[in-house]
């Protein structure tokens, strides 16, 4: 039997938990690697109901404070948000949204699986931010964890988006295994160029009515550079509807000072749309978004995990299995 096919059938037996799972970006990429899920978490039943469409019925919906028991698992994954840190969305660092990783560490203690992964905003890596990491780490190390963190960029795991998220691992102290982060596949250190949004939205309809936000682009939204070329990633997909970046059929932006751009020629200009979101997200084109209205699919799909991304952070522990 090959090396390959040897962890595959132990990754096949690996018992996981998910919380905070979403709409199951994280865990379509569990179960193709072939890990077995069974049981999934989020407080959104939107989110709940199109895990369950796409990946199968383990997700029980409701905020995790409610569940105080937990099935046996090897593998634990989480995705907690720290909205106070997101640079997507409002930011306050004293929001309780950025303590749920004390809800993790209980289930972590709870479950004592062999290994687990973390993602979350890159925003609480720096500066004073840094302190809410520095609490995660210490509770996870003394939980009886080996703990590694690393900021990865999705647009070097083969995801068309520029998209930094930091990374937490942690294997169980009595084993032996250290973890390695993934090395980039894509960008400079590769020789290879980040997928472009040309090969991922070639193909989708350039005016899918009702499938974006046509509202006007105020000073706000261009205040950024929202709109990359079609050679290009895309900037970061955000859980806001009005704050998605601009399809790149829209014409160029010019930079006028630090927050002001403005388009460099008249012609038409629209957000991308949420299937386009998704595609950009990682998510393949057969992953079924039905549920909700427009606008909170905008929201599942920019809160989700790219697919890819943590597809390449969970294979370096195959080893482990």
């Amino acid at each position: 039997m090959s090396l390959q096919a040897t962890h595959t059938n132990a990754i096949a037996h690996v018992r996981t938990i998910s919380l905070f799972s979403g709409c199951g970006g994280s865990d379509l990429a569990l179960r193709r690697l072939g890990y077995d899920v069974v049981w999934a978490n989020d407080i959104s039943e939107i989110a709940c109901d199109t895990y369950r469409d796409n990946i199968g019925p383990v997700v029980e919906s409701g905020g995790i404070e409610d569940f105080g028991q937990f099935p046996t698992a090897e593998f634990l994954v989480g995705c907690y948000p720290c909205q106070g840190f997101t640079q997507g969305g409002r930011r306050k660092a004293g929001d309780s949204m950025n303590y749920l990783y004390q809800h993790f560490d209980r289930v972590l203690r709870a479950v004592s699986p062999k290994a687990f992964v973390v993602e979350n905003v890159n925003g609480m890596a720096f500066g004073e931010n840094r302190q809410l990491l520095d609490n995660q780490l210490c509770r996870y190390r003394m939980a009886g964890y080996r703990v590694n963190w690393h900021v990865l960029d999705a647009k070097h795991y083969g995801v068309a988006q520029t998209r930094r998220r930091v990374f937490i691992v942690g294997v169980r102290s009595d084993l032996d295994f250290e973890y390695v982060f993934p090395a980039p596949l894509y960008g400079a250190e590769t020789r290879r160029d980040p997928v472009s949004q040309k090969a991922v939205l070639d193909g989708l309809p350039n005016w899918p009515e009702g499938e974006f936000n046509d509202e006007p682009f105020h000073w706000y939204y261009l205040s950024r550079r929202r709109r990359h070329d079609w050679s290009e990633p895309s900037p970061c997909i955000v859980g806001h509807w009005r704050h998605v970046p601009l399809h790149p059929m829209s014409p160029p932006l010019k930079r006028i000072h630090t927050d002001k751009w403005v388009f460099a020629r008249k012609g038409r200009a629209r957000r991308l749309a949420y299937r386009e979101c998704a595609a950009l997200q990682g998510f393949p084109r057969s992953f079924v978004w039905k549920r909700g209205s427009v606008r909170d699919r905008f929201q599942m799909i920019g809160n989700a995990v790219p697919p890819p991304l943590f597809r390449a952070v969970v294979s370096n522990l195959a080893e482990l299995w």
